[in-house]
């Protein structure tokens, strides 16, 4: 190797190249990323500006659908305001124009009052005092009513000079005389008495009801044995009676030829005071009606259950029986006459006297 190595051409010296110089980069490089740490500072500060303006856009979007809001509620309110004053008004101005045509129709009628005479007052009161008669007639079944109000309406055409009113004095004469011949009915009456009745019914007790003291019971004590006519009994006779007292306090002899009633227990003695309650009440009620079949039906059911039910030898018992027999023989419903007639003639009148003209007289 160390031949080798002194044969190699010997190394030739050559001059080393001068170093670059590269602090231009390394500035140039610096200047860059000072720029683009400005350029991102500043692009932040573009971004974080842009934020806070649309933060602030929204905001005011906020406010402005708010105050919109607002102020359309307002309207809104405002608009229901204005209408419902406007309906006040028309209400208003409508009340005003009855209140006008009130007026107007009260004048006309002071005017045409003032014009009236003194006989048509007189038949205008008659022709209500007949309304009054046919109202008590026909709807309160009142005869001594209606024949008062037809007695006061003839003494109100007596008073008036119109001779026209012969004809109505002429009926009204007629139907006074048929209500005369009606028998009046004495509603407030039947109605107490029924209502006396149902106070009985409610004073009876279990003592009152069937029992020994009902036909079918048959007390010997009386029947045998009675003393001869004349004279004192005989010691042997008086022996017998008093062996008699005593065996009859030991033995109760019952006839059975003859149909005996049977004993109601507490519960059924309710029930019947209770039936027999119902049966007076439906009574009351077609008296108040005027529905004789209903009346007399009801008073016959009353009836027979007190006689089913009860002992007639009881006072009570026996009391309540005589009235519904008293109530039965009563007419709640008369045949009532037609007095209709004297009104449509007055009414046929005060026509004819409005339409002459002003009350003017005629026959």
């Amino acid at each position: 190797m160390t031949e080798t190595t002194k044969q190699l051409p010997a190394p030739i010296d050559k001059d080393q190249p001068a170093r670059q110089r590269i602090w231009p980069v390394w500035v140039i490089a610096v200047i860059a990323l000072i720029c683009v740490a400005a350029l991102a500072l500043w692009n932040w500060q573009q971004w974080t500006g842009q934020q806070a303006s649309l933060q602030t856009l929204k905001s005011l979007q906020q406010d402005t659908a708010q105050l919109e809001k607002l102020y359309g509620d307002r309207g809104s309110q405002q608009g229901q305001r204005l209408q419902s004053l406007e309906e006040k008004l028309t209400s208003q101005r409508e009340l005003i124009a009855t209140q006008q045509r009130q007026i107007d129709h009260n004048a006309r009628e002071l005017l045409e009052a003032g014009n009236r005479t003194r006989t048509d007052w007189l038949l205008a009161e008659a022709e209500y005092l007949l309304r009054i008669a046919n109202q008590r007639l026909l709807i309160e079944k009142d005869i001594r009513g209606a024949l008062s109000a037809l007695q006061a309406t003839d003494e109100v055409l007596t008073e008036s000079d119109d001779i026209g009113v012969y004809p109505v004095r002429q009926q009204l004469a007629r139907e006074i005389l048929a209500l005369k011949g009606i028998t009046g009915v004495d509603r407030t009456g039947l109605y107490l008495t029924l209502e006396a009745a149902i106070d009985s019914v409610h004073q009876l007790t279990d003592q009152a009801l069937i029992s020994e003291q009902a036909p079918g019971f048959v007390n010997n004590s009386q029947s045998d044995g009675a003393p001869p006519a004349g004279g004192e009994p005989s010691m042997l006779t008086q022996a017998w009676q008093k062996f008699k007292s005593t065996l009859m306090q030991v033995v109760v002899v019952r006839r059975l030829d003859e149909s005996v009633k049977p004993l109601l227990s507490p519960d059924q003695s309710a029930y019947a005071r209770l039936n027999l309650q119902l049966m007076l009440e439906e009574a009351e009620m077609a008296v108040l009606r005027g529905n004789q079949p209903l009346y007399e039906r009801a008073l016959s059911k009353a009836q027979a259950a007190v006689e089913d039910w009860y002992d007639g030898s009881n006072p009570r018992v026996s009391a309540l029986s005589n009235t519904l027999t008293e109530l039965a023989t009563n007419n709640v419903a008369p045949d009532l006459p037609d007095i209709s007639k004297s009104l449509d003639l007055l009414k046929e009148r005060l026509a004819g006297r409005l339409n002459n003209g002003n009350g003017g007289d005629d026959s």
